[in-house]
C-alpha cells in the first residue's frame, strides 16, 4: 500500500519549525515594500520562487512565508513518509557514511537529510507596518537551489550503486533483500528531489529511477529464499501452518518444516518453542490452560537471532481439552494477525550496515 503525503503537509508538519529564525533585518518604513503586494515585483519568477506571509509576530510571519513558499510546489511533489524517515534515520545514525565514497558526499547527504527547509530557501526581508503587523518574504534562487538538489541526487545515486553492487551469493540473502529495500527508499527520495528540480526549471541528472524497481527485485529474491520452521510442539500442525502461511504470503519458500530437534535445514530457520500447560484457579469450576510461544527467526550460518516474536495467552472452558484447543486457536489468530506485519516491518525498516 502506498503511503504518500503531499510536500506541503510533510514540510509544515515536520520541518518548518526549525526554519523560522533568520538574520534578515526588519524594515520599519511607513510605506510597504513592493514585495508585500507582489513578491514577483522584487523577486522575478524567471529567477526566483518567492512567497510572503504575515502575522502579529515576526516568527509566525516568517513561518507563514516559508509555508506559502512550500505550497508553491503543491501536490505535484510527493514523498513517501516511510522512505524519508528511513533515509533520515540512516544519516542520523551514521550508517549512510558507510555507503558514500567521499567526504563531500557525506556532507551533502547530511545537509539534505535534515529536511529543515527547502534547500536554498531563506527569509530575505521583513517589514513591520505602522499597526505592528509583520510581513516576511521567503525566496529560493532557482539556479542555486537546483544545483544543491542535483548534488544531493548525485550523492544518492552513488549510495544506490554501492548498495546494489552485490554478487549473486550476497544478493540472494535476507541482507541482500534489506539492501535492495533500502536502495528503494533512497531512490524514492531521489524521485522527490528530481521533481523539485524540474519545478525549479532545471534538469535533474540521468539515472534516477523509482524505488519500486528495487522493491520488485527484492521481492523476486525473497521467493528464492527458503525459511525452515523448527517447532518443539504442535497440535495437528496448526501452529506450524499459521507461521508457514505468514511466510508464504510474504513470498518466502516456507516448505521446510523441521519438527523436534533436527539440526539440518536451510540458512534461515524460524525456531518455535511452544508450551501448553494446565492452569489451576482455586474455586473456579472451569478448566484453564496457558500457552506460551517464542519464535526466533535465526540466521543459522551466523548464529544470530534476526527477529524475536513472543506471546502468551490463557483460555478456559468446562473441559481441559477444549481449554487447550482455545489456546491453540488464540495462538493461530495471534500469529496470523501480527507475525506477517512484524516481519514486513523488519525487512522494510532495517538499515543495512556496510
Amino acid at each position: 500500500m502506498h503511503k504518500f503525503k503531499c510536500l506541503f503537509s510533510l514540510f509544515v508538519a515536520l520541518f518548518l519549525p526549525a526554519c523560522a529564525s533568520t538574520s534578515a533585518s526588519i524594515s520599519y518604513s511607513k510605506t510597504a515594500p513592493a514585495w508585500v503586494d507582489s513578491a514577483e515585483a522584487v523577486y522575478p519568477r524567471a529567477q526566483y520562487v518567492a512567497a510572503t506571509g504575515f502575522a502579529s509576530d515576526r516568527t509566525t510571519a516568517e513561518r507563514n512565508a516559508l509555508a506559502s513558499l512550500t505550497s508553491y510546489f503543491g501536490q505535484n511533489v510527493q514523498v513517501d513518509r516511510s522512505a524519508a524517515s528511513s533515509y533520515q534515520q540512516a544519516v542520523t545514525n551514521g550508517v549512510m557514511n558507510g555507503w558514500t565514497d567521499t567526504v563531500e558526499m557525506r556532507g551533502m547527504i547530511q545537509t539534505t537529510a535534515e529536511f529543515e527547509n527547502l534547500m536554498g530557501a531563506e527569509i530575505r526581508e521583513v517589514w513591520r507596518d505602522p499597526r505592528g503587523i509583520y510581513y516576511a518574504v521567503a525566496a529560493m534562487e532557482k539556479a542555486r537551489s537546483a544545483r544543491m538538489y542535483n548534488d544531493a541526487i548525485q550523492a544518492n545515486l552513488n549510495i544506490i550503486r554501492n548498495l546494489t553492487a552485490m554478487t549473486n551469493a550476497e544478493k540472494n540473502t535476507l541482507n541482500g533483500v534489506i539492501r535492495l529495500r533500502f536502495a528503494a527508499n533512497v531512490a524514492d527520495v531521489n524521485v522527490y528531489f528530481s521533481n523539485l528540480v524540474r519545478l525549479l526549471d532545471a534538469v535533474p541528472p540521468d539515472g534516477v529511477v523509482a524505488g519500486d524497481r528495487f522493491r520488485l527485485e527484492a521481492q523476486n529474491i525473497i521467493k528464492t529464499i527458503p525459511v525452515g520452521i523448527r517447532i518443539s510442539w504442535d497440535r495437528q500442525g496448526r501452529i506450524f501452518g499459521a507461521f508457514a502461511k505468514c511466510l508464504s504470503d510474504l513470498g518466502f519458500d516456507s516448505g521446510s518444516g523441521i519438527l523436534g530437534g533436527a539440526a539440518s535445514g536451510p540458512r534461515y530457520v524460524l525456531n518455535v518453542t511452544v508450551s501448553l500447560q494446565p492452569v489451576e484457579l482455586p474455586g473456579n469450576e472451569n478448566k484453564f490452560a496457558r500457552i506460551e510461544v517464542a519464535a526466533n527467526l535465526m540466521d543459522s550460518r551466523e548464529n544470530l537471532v534476526l527477529l524475536p516474536f513472543n506471546f502468551n495467552g490463557r483460555e478456559g472452558h468446562l473441559s481441559q481439552t477444549e481449554a487447550e484447543n482455545r489456546c491453540v486457536a488464540t495462538a493461530e489468530r495471534k500469529i496470523n494477525e501480527e507475525y506477517a506485519e512484524l516481519l514486513t516491518d523488519y525487512l522494510s525498516r532495517l538499515i543495512p550496515k556496510n
